[in-house]
């Protein structure tokens, strides 16, 4: 039985009141045209005939290039009681040259939708073309800056190119859906933050149609979706071509700017979200696409962990429930997992790392406590049903409060009402005494009773009126609700607070509440029964006939887990059972009366098996048997997991056996560039309004380079009036350049953190008149800028060399070769992608791959570096054995340099060693790129599966020192990511290695 089935079942056990909706309106009547098991109405969206409140996260596989850890993600975002994943697929990795499509290995999609099917994770599909995601060319290939036309326009050459990849991507999307038994619910075409148009410009619908056309003519049956850049109501149903099925928008209230995580600014609070849903969308869920679950950070920023400050679990209690007092039925958080930018797939406004401050970490732990804030507040919904139909009512901070400081906002369906209580003043820290006049079925009604309610600062609560638990009647209660289930004769409510807050709840009943445990103060008079307590870290249990009531502090609800018992069809939640256990339950099922778990533990931890089906005597724990006892007033299952830290023997990087190889011959005068690409072209399709100020275009895609470094070969005949050099050269924001004429080193650009391009100006030395020189120019490519401005082409933003001029000489006077990754678009790594190497020489030979021909180089450590100004290529090799059954998370930390300067030496500002950049390749995935004099990231996990846990392992560095004086690293270690220790792990699955080819000669590496 589908979720949506049982819903629609439970909804009409409770009776008519709750089967009603506040609101009855005709649907958009395409819906039916097409497909009936995904539908909608103006109250939310409903699988096979059950409403379903979509509880989703976003997670894009391309960011974890392992396919047997994607159901990791999974089980996590089921843990919270979420239901829905919504992904993107990033063009530019699957279709790195025109007309040759690649989706498999590390890029296969069908892994990624079997581990939804498993964990029982309904899809929202993102394909594109255009994503964003801060990804290079927000997801466009490279390829696309030769051609004429605007992208994202009906132009004739774009119109091609995006049809060719959605008659490849569209099927396998069709495939995927519901209606062929995948998980695939929605498909949302193009990115649809196609809101903002250049000045002068608009939003062209018949675009907008020809791409869905195309998704329509690929299979795609299911309904369309879009995410507006915010509420405009850009192609909602009724605005004619272009408009999508289902409206829906973005919404990121406080901004990317992590620099003063504890500061909410107060100008963007949404109070309006419902009543301009109700103008531009009336016959459609109102539905969220990407709401604010974290943030980027940029080169140069302050960190990850700023961001996750920032968008903390107190953001989420106030802003999420915001949303919530608008009645949203489709609810996307960006992101849910970030991961990581690995291989180059970045654009320049963000680094290596994509954590995003996301509520799981990029190395997948859970030690962010926005996660457990997510599951109290996807497991309440998940239980109240009647939230589906209610009707919005507006904020007001006067008809229900006692105080003008504290708002209210009233959702009703019938009899049930749901209380969004928050501050007026939502960035508010102080702490609040407020009573409330309510309006319930025995009139209106004061709570509390006696005293007030604490409304702490940065706080938010769901408060509920005529709320029906299981058979049981909750008149109200000022705690909120966490979860319930029935189990045969018995029902079982878990109500929380914050720390320390006084609370009471009101149920219609005659019998006497019976203390179990813990203490609070009871009583009942006539037909009414009342609960006052003080939350605290100890619980208190309440009988009141057959429901028992549990009364939390919000952290210790935290432990609490609400798992759907797995069987035939994961998407049923008929049954479910509640569980305290500490760090994370995965999975749970039943046989024979034994309730078998898998989770994952970082202390040993007490299981308490709170609510299960009476046939339940025993537990299980990741397949081993546990000594239980029953707790004869509550019957309750307890038994205790026992966590025994594993020992760790990791390497010293510092000590092992490094050979290295000067990975920047070019300059060298017997270094042979025949085979490179001549820059030829006296033309470019380039749209950005970069005109070539050059005789031929050095502008690396027009010659099929687009990722990593590149490099440029400039050959001219001296004159001996040859003095300065000046060249304009672009890679894109953190970029840095260095420039050589023979094997003289003339200078750097090392970059910051907001210079996208720089004009270096360039002393030379005395050259003979009629000799022979060249210059060498080395950019570091940082991705291509995003194109989220219609009319604009930023994508195209050129990266090379923009201009350049020599003392003496006509531009003409100099002949240049340009070259990148090996073989260009025709990239010679077929399993690691398009984007993975980049033009050092090192690359383009293969020394980055597993087993290198190591025993050609030299010896030479890292930390030792080099003396000059060039780039030195390292590698070495170290062997894991790590223990089975733990999940180990592992980074590679870099020491930044300028931590090792003294006070006196900083006062002199001695920059020597600072200015140098360097990429971590493990098993011949790109896994970092670390700029020190930019930063700030320091640690770079890789996950198990690049990493072999269980064999040898081979990295490469690229130390490209920007100095004259060289570089050298100050500190470099493989340790933990410093987020958890190692957890003991019921995953049970193996990670499998991810697809690794070894080196081989490359013939036409040059």
């Amino acid at each position: 039985m589908l979720l949506g089935l049982f819903a629609c079942a439970w909804l009409s056990c409770l009776g008519l009141a709750f089967a009603l909706p506040g609101r009855l309106r005709l649907a958009d009547k395409r819906q039916h045209l097409l497909q009936d098991i995904v539908t909608w109405d103006a109250n939310s969206l409903l699988i096979n005939g059950g409403r379903l409140m979509i509880f989703s996260g976003e997670f894009h596989p391309f960011r974890l290039p392992v396919p047997s850890l994607w159901l990791d993600i999974f089980q996590k975002v089921k843990a919270l009681g979420f239901n829905t994943i919504s992904f993107y697929v990033d063009w530019a990795l699957v279709e790195g040259k025109q007309g040759n499509f690649s989706a498999e290995g590390v890029f296969d999609l069908q892994p990624f939708f079997d581990a939804a099917k498993t964990a029982g994770i309904y899809l929202i599909a993102r394909p594109g073309p255009y994503i964003n995601a801060e990804s290079s060319g927000g997801g466009l290939p490279g390829w696309l800056q030769r051609i004429k036309g605007h992208l994202r326009t009906r132009d004739p050459e774009f119109m091609n190119a995006q049809a060719g990849y959605i008659s490849k991507i569209g099927p396998i999307i069709a495939e995927a859906q519901i209606t062929n038994g995948g998980p695939v619910i929605l498909v949302q075409p193009e990115k649809q933050e196609y809101s903002h148009p250049e000045d002068g410009t608009s939003l062209d619908p018949l675009y907008m149609q020809e791409v869905e056309d195309y998704y329509r003519q690929a299979g795609i049956v299911v309904p369309l979706i879009n995410n507006d850049g915010l509420n405009y109501g850009n192609f909602a149903p009724g605005t004619g071509v272009g408009q999508v099925d289902i409206y829906s928008h973005d919404s990121y209230p406080l901004g990317f700017d992590c620099s003063q995580p504890y500061n909410w600014t107060g100008d963007y609070f949404p109070t309006n979200f419902y009543t301009v849903h109700e103008e531009q969308s009336p016959t459609t869920p109102y539905s969220i696409s990407e709401f604010q679950g974290g943030s980027f950070d940029p080169w140069g920023g302050y960190g990850v962990d700023n961001c996750a400050t920032l968008l903390n679990n107190e953001f989420e209690r106030v802003y999420n429930k915001n949303d919530f007092s608008f009645g949203v039925k489709i609810f996307n958080l960006y992101m849910i997992y970030g991961g990581t930018n690995w291989g180059n797939l970045g654009h320049p406004g963000g680094y290596t790392s994509y954590d995003y401050g996301s509520a799981i970490t990029e190395d997948r732990t859970l030690t962010r406590e926005k996660y457990s804030e997510l599951k109290l507040e996807a497991n309440f919904l998940k239980v109240s049903p009647a939230y589906l139909v209610a009707d919005v009512h507006n904020v007001t901070n006067t008809s229900y409060t006692s105080t003008p400081a504290i708002s209210v906002t009233r959702l009703s369906a019938n009899t049930t009402a749901f209380w969004v209580v928050r501050h007026s003043d939502h960035t508010s820290v102080a702490a609040t005494e407020y009573t409330l006049q309510l309006p319930t079925s025995v009139g209106m009604t004061t709570i509390p009773q006696n005293g007030s309610l604490l409304l702490n600062g940065r706080d938010s609560k769901i408060l509920v009126t005529d709320y029906m638990v299981g058979s049981f009647w909750l008149l109200y209660s000022s705690a909120e609700i966490f979860t319930w289930k029935d189990h045969g004769s018995r029902t079982v409510l878990i109500l929380y607070g914050g720390p320390g807050e006084t609370h009471e709840a009101a149920f219609k009943s005659t019998s006497k509440p019976t203390i179990l445990e813990g203490a609070a103060a009871v009583k009942t008079s006539g037909n009414i029964a009342t609960i006052n307590w003080r939350t605290s870290s100890t619980r208190t249990i309440i009988q009141l006939d057959t429901l028992y009531i549990y009364l939390l502090d919000r952290n210790s609800a935290y432990d609490y887990w609400v798992l759907d018992l797995s069987g035939s069809n994961n998407y049923s939640t008929a049954e479910s059972v509640i569980v305290k256990a500490g760090y994370l339950l995965r999975t749970a099922q039943i046989q024979g009366g034994n309730l078998q778990l898998t989770g994952d533990i970082n202390r040993t931890t007490t299981v308490e098996v709170i609510s299960a089906p009476t046939n339940v005597s025993s537990v299980s724990f990741n397949g081993r048997r546990l000594p239980v006892q029953r707790q004869p007033s509550t019957g309750i299952l307890t038994a205790e997991v026992e966590y025994k830290p594993p020992a760790l023997h990791l390497p010293d990087l510092a000590s092992l056996d490094w050979k290295v190889v000067d990975s920047l011959p070019e300059i060298q005068p017997t270094y042979n560039d025949s085979r490179w690409t001549p820059a030829s072209n006296t033309y470019t399709n380039n749209t950005t309004g970069w005109n070539l100020t050059t005789p031929t275009s050095l502008y690396a895609s027009d010659y099929g380079y687009h990722t990593g470094s590149l490099l440029f070969r400039g050959w001219f005949t001296a004159n001996g009036n040859e003095t300065t050099f000046s060249v304009h050269t672009q890679g894109g924001t953190a970029y840095g350049a260095s420039v050589w004429v023979d094997d003289t080193f003339l200078g750097s650009w090392p970059g910051n953190s907001v210079t996208s391009n720089y004009t270096q100006c360039l002393q030379l030395p005395n050259l003979t008149p009629g000799t022979r020189h060249v210059f060498t120019v080395v950019i570091d490519d940082m991705g291509y800028d995003e194109n989220g401005v219609i009319g604009a082409d930023n994508m195209k933003n050129p990266r090379g060399i923009l201009d350049y001029s020599l003392t003496g000489h006509n531009a003409s006077d100099i002949t240049w070769k340009v070259t990148g990754n090996l073989g260009g678009e025709d990239y010679v790594d077929r399993t690691r992608g398009p984007l993975n190497e980049g033009g050092l020489y090192a690359e383009r030979q293969g020394w980055h791959l597993p087993k290198p021909p190591a025993e050609k180089f030299a010896s030479g450590n890292p930390l030792v570096g080099i003396q000059r100004a060039g780039v030195a290529f390292y590698t070495a090799s170290f062997t894991l054995d790590m223990p089975e059954g733990y999940d180990i998370p592992l980074a590679f930390i870099f020491t930044n340099s300028s931590s090792t300067l003294t006070t006196a030496q900083k006062k002199q500002n001695q920059n020597q060693n600072q200015n140098y950049r360097v990429q971590l390749y493990v098993n011949g995935y790109q896994f970092g790129k670390y700029v020190n004099n930019i930063g700030p990231q320091t640690t770079f996990p890789v996950p198990e599966g690049i990493l072999n846990y269980h064999g040898i392992n081979y990295i490469a560095l690229s130390l490209w020192a920007l100095d004259k004086e060289g570089a050298r690293l100050a500190g470099l270690r493989l340790a933990l990511t410093g987020h958890t220790q190692a957890v003991l792990s019921g995953y049970g699955r193996p990670v499998a290695l991810s697809p690794m080819p070894e080196w081989e000669e490359r013939r036409d590496a040059y």
